[in-house]
């Protein structure tokens, strides 16, 4: 899993167990979406949060790209 970091595995870990516990402890009441909801919504924050670092290292390369040729062009001049 290298996509994502330490603390990302952790909370989907620790959410995903809440949730098991909560349908052991309230059956599949209406507080099951709730606890559904509350689980999703972790997920969808830490892919937002992988994406977004992809997109920051998208980001930096291609300024690396820009910054190395603009001083390859000030080195031929």
């Amino acid at each position: 899993m290298k996509h994502f970091d330490a603390g990302s595995i952790v909370v989907i870990v620790i959410t995903f167990v809440l949730f098991v516990m909560a349908l052991f402890f309230t059956g599949f009441t209406h507080d099951l979406l709730l606890e559904a909801g509350v689980f999703l919504i972790s997920i969808k924050l830490i892919i937002m949060a992988y994406k977004a670092g992809v997109s920051s290292e998208n980001i930096h390369r291609e300024l690396r790209e820009i910054k190395d040729l603009l001083e390859n062009k000030k080195e031929k001049t």
